[in-house]
């Protein structure tokens, strides 16, 4: 069913740093994800899925290759009043700030989002991996006449200060609020399922309030986040509701993360599902021709679109689109995100004259716990070991974070490196 009287506001997230340096060029909802898609993908599928076809989604850094990907991807015909827009932050009259946190990115669009007409505001992240049905979701919020509703997950001890973690009542009424509690003093009181493997119940970053409340909240409230300021504010005089959802869900926001939930889906077992068919994840559509393999021996690979691959091995990896593997390669728990473009004569004309690497893997290349960005040249004879548990450290052309080897967007590694 649609819901017209909706609208989602998709952040955006700020510089990203977390997940550096794969956003070293890009925001971070740009960031390629499952071989052909982008982390905006997730969350723009899920309101689409769910009637909801109001989407802002607000951001600041590096936002060209998201707007192009947003614009080319997300096209409603004129008999609907659907659309996904780019709110960046701007200079205006009242203010010259870039977005100082959520709860401000909201605060400085309120005017646009306000002249939809909505009922209600879903305020969604953009950096998570899930699939939700936010029908439900808004289905709740109205059924309990709640002022505020927030999607909630249970979660391990070990995991809540990754979360702003919450008391629910019986009757679904949120009673206390703590932000990413690190101590035992921090969560006392806050156990919901007492002698459960997940006793406490963490804040997805999903918020639905009703369009006046949130006026109301962002004007009374002058700090400028979400989980640290608005909703605790709300619960002293506003009815604040829980919402439970026990299905996957994945904070992609790290550089670990990332690289764990890419070769995930690598397994039988998958704890996502991109193959759903009733729930579609949506993406770019490409006129890219289909993937040749020759020789090779695939293990627990996602190979996407239009990549050639030659007499070499993959163990759990994540191909991207045109990517191009050459002879005598073996790769293992490699995150491959692809190239923009192939090379024509001419070019590789030019990468023989200057003595440089292909785009994608040359010949004989070993590659293990890796990630690399678009475009990167690889060269003949490469070898890049495993570095986990190693600290972080920044090589050239190449980084260290989280014991993942990182190729950054457009970078080279010349023949016979080893790092």
């Amino acid at each position: 069913m649609p819901h017209h009287d909706v609208v989602a506001v998709i952040l955006g997230g700020g510089r990203g740093t977390r997940l550096f340096p794969l956003t070293k060029l890009r925001t971070k909802p740009a960031v390629p994800l499952a071989g052909h898609y982008r982390l905006i993908d997730i969350p723009v599928s899920n309101c689409i899925n769910s009637g909801i076809k109001k989407i802002f989604v607000l951001t600041q850094y590096m936002s060209a290759s998201l707007a192009r990907h947003v614009g080319a991807t997300y096209k409603f015909d004129i008999f609907t009043d659907g659309f996904v827009e780019l709110l960046p932050a701007e200079q205006t009259l009242t203010s010259e700030r870039w977005y100082q946190g959520t709860a401000d990115a909201v605060r400085q669009q309120m005017h646009r989002i306000r002249s939809r007409g909505p009922r209600e505001v879903l305020i969604l992240a953009g950096d998570h991996l899930y699939r939700m049905d936010y029908a439900a979701f808004i289905r709740n919020h109205r059924e309990r006449k709640a002022d505020v509703s927030v999607a909630v997950l249970p979660v391990p001890v070990t995991d809540t200060s990754r979360f702003g973690v919450l008391r629910m009542g019986a009757d679904g009424r949120i009673t206390d609020f703590r932000e990413k509690p690190a101590t035992p003093e921090a969560l006392a009181g806050l156990e919901s399922d007492p002698g459960s493997s997940r006793p406490y119940l963490g804040s997805m970053g999903i918020y639905c309030f009703r369009i006046d409340v949130l006026e109301s909240l962002l004007d009374q409230v002058p700090q400028d986040d979400f989980g640290r300021h608005v909703i605790p504010a709300a619960l002293a005089n506003r009815d604040v509701s829980g919402w439970r959802f026990d299905g996957y869900w994945e904070d992609i926001g790290t550089i670990e993360a990332f690289y764990k939930a890419n070769l995930a889906l690598t397994r039988p077992d998958r704890p996502f599902n991109f193959y759903d068919p009733r729930n579609p994840i949506y993406r770019l559509p490409q006129f890219l021709p289909a993937s040749q393999v020759d020789g090779s021996t695939v293990r627990r690979a996602v190979i996407s679109d239009g990549c050639q691959l030659f007499d070499s091995e993959f163990d759990e990896c994540i191909v991207g689109n045109r990517t191009v593997v050459r002879p005598g390669c073996r790769l293992h728990e490699v995150v491959l995100l692809g190239a923009d473009f192939y090379e024509d004569a001419m070019e590789k004309e030019e990468n023989a004259r200057l003595d440089r690497p292909h785009v994608g893997i040359g010949p004989d290349a070993w590659i293990e716990r890796a990630i690399v960005d678009k475009n990167a040249r690889v060269g003949k004879g490469v070898r890049i070991r495993s570095h986990e548990g190693e600290p972080d450290r920044d090589g050239e052309n190449w980084y260290l974070r989280d014991g993942v080897v990182v190729v950054p967007k457009n970078a080279t590694i010349p023949d016979g490196t080893v790092l």
